[in-house]
């Protein structure tokens, strides 16, 4: 629990950090509003083509009665634009990360020079960052749908799906944001997916109390513009706190 707080008190100072420096919450918010407008856009393109890919989807169905063929494809229909909002609200933070990978890491060198104690200068070309965000992101994404999948089908069940189930949604968004978040700092230093999961796991309350609010505040419309820029701080001051307590933290990958 205390660390859960200390992360909740980690977003809560990179709103400040923010607000003295409005120049790099507006940085922070052009890879949120890109973003936006790509899976906006890809999102409308789908629900314009839907009629076209639920007949693909189910050719069994030519050759069935008209009520029973327009009721199957519009459920193939839901079931796609369905899928797709989730794996787009999953991929948001990791999208986000990869392309604005040369903002978030000015953000980052910039707070931790105001901090004191930054990393050595690691060159990290656009195209690297790009790359290694949309590599971690993929596979955070696989990781993610593995627990959010079977959690959004256990939804359905009554009681259950209505109390407990919203509970760990919750928390399983929360850590796996958390592991997006602190990203451009590993990287900064050179370590990888892998080195990041351990060391955090070590501090999974820290992770909860940066992502929960993070992830819950993003659930509202235009909020992530703000919401993003300040939990990236956040997680900047996270993967500090976690690298500064952990002596036996794995070395750093070259």
């Amino acid at each position: 629990m205390r660390d859960f707080v200390r992360g909740v008190r980690f977003f809560g100072q990179g709103l400040l950090i923010l607000l003295r420096s409005p120049k790099l919450l507006l940085i922070g918010a052009l890879p949120v509003v890109l973003t936006t407008a790509l899976l906006t856009g890809g999102l409308i393109a789908l629900v314009y083509w839907i009629g076209d890919l639920s007949a693909l989807i189910t050719p069994f169905a030519d050759d069935w009665a008209g009520f029973w063929q327009t009721t199957i494809r519009i459920a193939a229909g839901v079931a796609i634009v369905g899928l797709a909002a989730v794996l787009g609200m999953v991929s948001f933070s990791a999208l986000t990360l990869a392309i604005g990978g040369p903002f978030y890491e000015h953000i980052a060198e910039k707070v931790e020079d105001d901090l004191g104690g930054a990393p050595s200068e690691l060159e990290l070309s656009w195209g690297r960052l790009l790359w290694m965000g949309l590599r971690d992101g993929v596979l955070l994404m696989l990781r993610s749908l593995m627990f959010t999948l079977p959690l959004f089908v256990a939804g359905f069940i009554p009681v259950v799906g209505q109390t407990v189930v919203p509970v760990l949604m919750a928390f399983v968004t929360a850590w796996f944001l958390a592991l997006e978040l602190v990203a451009v700092s590993f990287y900064r230093r050179g370590m990888d997916l892998r080195q990041r999961r351990e060391l955090l796991a070590r501090r999974r309350g820290l992770a909860w109390g940066l992502g929960l609010p993070a992830s819950l505040l993003c659930l509202i419309p235009a909020v992530a513009l703000v919401v993003f820029p300040i939990a990236f701080v956040g997680g900047v001051l996270v993967a500090r706190e976690v690298l500064r307590t952990e002596p036996d933290a794995p070395a750093p990958v070259t």
